[in-house]
């Protein structure tokens, strides 16, 4: 039998039988479209997290109290117990490292309410800035100036605002010299940052920047900073910079000789790896059990396969007395089932596709379709009708003629 006469079979048959057909297609749908939604949803994580600690560059390395990222409970408590690091600490290295030519700056960060005449935000982020870091962290200013190291040295209350900020609190009229409110402190706009998007539907510029020295001035100097340094290149040169950055941490922190460090030194590509590692292993979590689901889909392609030989058991004595061979009657269930599975893969990565598409419409979970998944999901959707359709299709090659013919 051709090939393709066989698939004209294969498509009369699971036409004939419209409702079994889609019935019986919902189990590889379901299983192929949870595959393509966790594959898409993992790999749009994995973008963003690759892209938002990148966005420092690979040349760039932070000092931080503890680690980003911990698997170990018992880790917190150590961490928990190591001292705050303070600006005192950041000064230091900013005074004594001979390396650090590229740029250094340091930041912290509080929510509270911010308040312009009758407008008010209560939940905005307001960040304290050493002059470098508006540029260190890409917040490039589209309207008025960016800080500079006199708003450092004299605590100025000065403030640069994110589009949130001034769309809700400056709409219609021009912030830059304007005075809002930080948690009841005044401070005066000098700069718009440009807009920098949400990021699992939490918008990214819902904030104002104040000079670092301005910020612990109202919320205090004893809450541990973080440290950003710029070697000016990866390899070699940031390894030699980190060394004499660890030194010098050590150092003004009185870390005895032979102890571990009392802080942690991460470059972006420490943080991308370990952020990427788990984001696979949740994916591979969530992978196993959608392909639970494409297990059962397939088992249910069998046990209809099954049902469809017992009712066609006349029809495949008929063909065989014709002169069909056993390979054509085994082509025939076995092209089939596969072609049920492979129009279920078709609506399952479609659906995979809106599923995943429609999570980050509304919840703002990043997503990233991959063409590998795609090939992926119709193969494996594919592969799953002619492994569960093996049986049923020897089971109708093997039937005997004279039998079938006498099946009622």
């Amino acid at each position: 039998m051709a090939f393709k006469e066989a698939l004209k079979l294969a498509l009369q048959s699971l036409w004939a039988n419209k409702l079994r057909s889609v019935l019986t297609l919902l189990g590889v749908v379901i299983g192929v479209a949870s595959v393509i939604a966790v594959v898409t949803l993992v790999n749009g994580a994995n973008m963003f997290v690759t892209t938002k600690f990148s966005s420092y560059g690979a040349d760039t390395f932070t000092i931080t109290k503890s680690p980003a990222f911990s698997t170990n409970p018992d880790d917190y408590v150590k961490y928990a117990k190591r001292k705050n690091l303070l600006f005192e600490d950041y000064k230091y290295i900013h005074d004594n490292c001979t390396r650090c030519l590229y740029g250094m700056g340091a930041q912290q960060a509080v929510t509270g309410k911010l308040v312009h005449n009758t407008a008010s935000i209560t939940d905005a982020q307001i960040r304290g800035l050493t002059s470098q870091m508006p540029a260190m962290q890409n917040l490039d200013v589209t309207s008025g100036r960016d800080f500079t190291d006199a708003d450092d040295d004299h605590a100025s209350h000065v403030a640069l605002i994110g589009t949130d900020v001034q769309e809700n609190l400056f709409a219609g009229t021009d912030p830059i010299g304007q005075e809002l409110r930080a948690d009841g402190v005044p401070y005066t706009v000098i700069g718009v940052i440009e807009k920098q998007g949400s990021t699992f539907g939490q918008s990214q510029d819902n904030f104002i920047a104040v000079p670092l020295t301005t910020y612990q001035k109202n919320y205090g100097a004893q809450k541990s900073v973080t440290i950003y340094v710029k070697a000016g290149s990866a390899g070699p040169q940031l390894e030699r910079i980190a060394d004499e950055v660890r030194v010098l941490m050590r150092a003004s922190r009185h870390d005895t000789p032979g102890a571990e460090d009392s802080f942690q030194l991460d470059t972006n590509n420490t943080l991308v790896e370990f952020a990427s590692t788990i984001t696979k292993s949740f994916g591979a979590v969530l992978g196993a059990i959608a392909l639970i689901a494409l297990v059962v889909g397939g088992i249910v392609i069998m046990n209809i396969m099954l049902v469809s030989v017992t009712e066609r058991t006349r029809e495949i004595g008929i063909r065989k007395a014709l002169g069909a061979r056993r390979n054509d009657i085994l082509m025939q269930f076995l092209i089939e089932s596969a072609v049920m599975a492979g129009i279920g893969g078709i609506f399952g990565v479609a659906l995979g596709v809106a599923v995943a598409t429609l999570i980050t419409y509304f919840a703002g979970f990043p997503s990233a379709v991959a063409l590998w998944s795609i090939v992926a999901g119709l193969l494996m959707a594919t592969t799953t009708g002619i492994f569960f359709g093996v049986y049923p299709a020897r089971k109708a090659a093997s039937l005997d003629p004279i039998v079938a013919l006498r099946a009622d």
